[in-house]
């Protein structure tokens, strides 16, 4: 094994220097547009929106969005999406697209399907590479090099339908994962194939010990969990008593901050947290170096992207879109806005907006965070909360009372005109204490939440729960563990589910 370890220590530096020479800016996004376009011409949606005429366009770019509208998921699925999962070839990609990822969706409502194509696959085989040669920049002890990657996921046990295959993207990509790189990836097949997040944890457990782990990816709920309840089983004074070449965290574009705390605490060295945007519908980008302040865009890798600006010129009280006649290339976005993600990309998705807000943090670099979704906000009379701004509060307001807060989630209550606050504490807490001080927080942060709160908004609300209860109640979806998280924003009917639970197991 050490010899091994070598060896991918030397591919990692050479690809690092490599990769490190390649120039990328905005003549490769304007290279994956037109291959892609030029990819699905004969399709029948490229029929429909004349792909054909637009390559033959000096500014393709201009003319395909003049030709092609923005959608969301529900609109593309009724137009285009069931009839190709139906098994229609040719139709919004060249032949039958043979996958579909099931992606975990909102909290509470079903998943979507979303395509998969080998050149999907491809490109995401090209990024993990691409990825794990910036290890090479943290210098890390030679011993990692042949420790292996603890993947906290999805069931990847597909499912086989008449005409197409479907599961979590893990299960996709975990079929097509290479010979080489399968022994240095954990757990089993025995117990990734597993759906249940009950039956997986207890397996995880156990085989613990037997593994030597130098990476862990995944969400922090689960990952971090995994790791108390190790420490727990096995008595230990931390995780590294275990796992002592465990030197890096994937987290994969979440809020990281509420979950520090208790990552620590179970750790004896430092590992370096890298945060990545990776979605079913695709290979995004990834953090260069945990001193970046976001996540670099990869803009040579199959898909275009195009960004809409959040606010009330575009988008409606209920985040609907509102004026689909303008989307931003990144050679025209700014610094410091909240822009709604539109992507294409090479497995079939036109002009598809995916949910998610992203702001440019360098520009230069073309390095983004996520700053919220797009209907996980509040505005029931103007106050037009972000999910960055609830974020910032919550996390400024625990880290000076010393409170630990890991879950939290919230409702607007159009009766009452307030917000409720449901955070997860296991010590007790002065709850009118840290609601007035977060409510302060919000309205440094945000002048129109200051000005409604003087007029039309009530006090918010808070109630301290047990942390457990925000797993139990994603079980009581069939949503625990994997890729699932519990929605900071809750809108209406995910806050009645919530209540309902709540009050049946006697939280209130």
């Amino acid at each position: 094994m050490p010899i091994i370890g070598k060896l991918i220590r030397k591919t990692t530096a050479l690809s690092f220097k490599r990769n490190a020479k390649k120039g990328i800016d905005y003549r490769h996004q304007l290279e994956a547009l037109r291959a892609t376009i030029e990819r699905a011409k004969s399709t029948k949606f490229g029929f429909v929106y004349s792909f054909h005429a637009i390559l033959t366009k000096t500014d393709v770019v201009s003319q395909y969005q003049k030709m092609v509208p923005i959608v969301d998921y529900d609109e593309f699925h009724e137009k285009w999406l069931k009839d190709s999962i139906a098994g229609a070839k040719d139709h919004t990609w060249k032949g039958r697209i043979k996958y579909y990822a099931l992606s975990s969706g909102t909290t509470g409502s079903p998943s979507k399907r979303i395509p998969v194509t080998t050149e999907m696959i491809r490109s995401f085989q090209r990024v993990s590479l691409r990825q794990f040669s910036i290890l090479h920049e943290l210098n890390l002890p030679e011993e990692f090099y042949s420790a292996s990657i603890l993947a906290v996921g999805g069931s990847t046990k597909l499912t086989k339908k008449s005409t197409h295959v479907e599961g979590d993207l893990s299960g996709i990509l975990k079929k097509h994962t290479s010979i080489i790189a399968a022994p240095f990836t954990k757990p089993s097949k025995k117990i990734t194939n597993l759906k249940s997040w009950k039956e997986k944890l207890p397996l995880m457990i156990e085989q613990a010990p037997k593994w030597n782990i130098g990476i862990i990816a995944g969400i922090p709920s689960w990952c971090i969990l995994l790791m108390e309840e190790i420490v727990k089983h096995y008595q230990l004074n931390s995780i590294h008593d275990i796992w002592p070449n465990l030197h890096v965290y994937v987290h994969g574009g979440i809020y990281m901050e509420p979950y520090r705390e208790r990552l620590e605490k179970i750790c004896a060295q430092k590992v370096e947290l890298l945060d990545t945007y990776l979605a079913s519908e695709g290979y995004f980008g990834y953090q260069t170096s945990p001193d970046r302040k976001g996540m670099k865009l990869l803009m040579n890798n199959g898909i275009f992207f195009e960004f809409v600006p959040f606010n009330s010129d575009y988008f409606d009280e209920n985040g609907e879109l509102i004026n689909p006649n303008k989307a931003y290339t990144i050679s025209e976005v700014k610094e410091g806005i909240d822009y709604a993600l539109v992507i294409t990309t090479n497995a079939g998705l036109w002009r598809y907006l995916i949910g998610d807000l992203v702001r440019f943090v360098d520009l230069e670099a073309h390095e983004i965070i996520i700053s919220g979704r797009i209907k996980q906000f509040l505005s029931l009379c103007g106050e037009h909360l972000s999910l960055d701004n609830i974020n910032q509060a919550l996390m400024k307001v625990a880290h000076s009372k010393g409170v630990t807060i890991s879950e939290y989630t919230l409702f607007a209550d159009e009766d009452q005109q307030l917000h409720h606050w449901f955070v997860g504490s296991d010590v007790p807490v002065d709850t009118a204490m840290i609601m007035d001080e977060i409510d302060k927080e919000l309205s440094l942060l945000n002048d129109d939440y200051a000005y409604v709160r003087n007029y039309n908004l009530g006090k918010p609300s808070l109630t301290i729960v047990p942390t457990s209860t925000f797993y139990g109640y994603l079980e009581s979806l069939g949503k625990l563990g994997a890729q699932n998280k519990m929605p900071r924003v809750l809108n209406k009917t995910q806050a009645e589910k919530w209540l309902a639970f709540i009050n049946s197991n006697d939280f209130l």
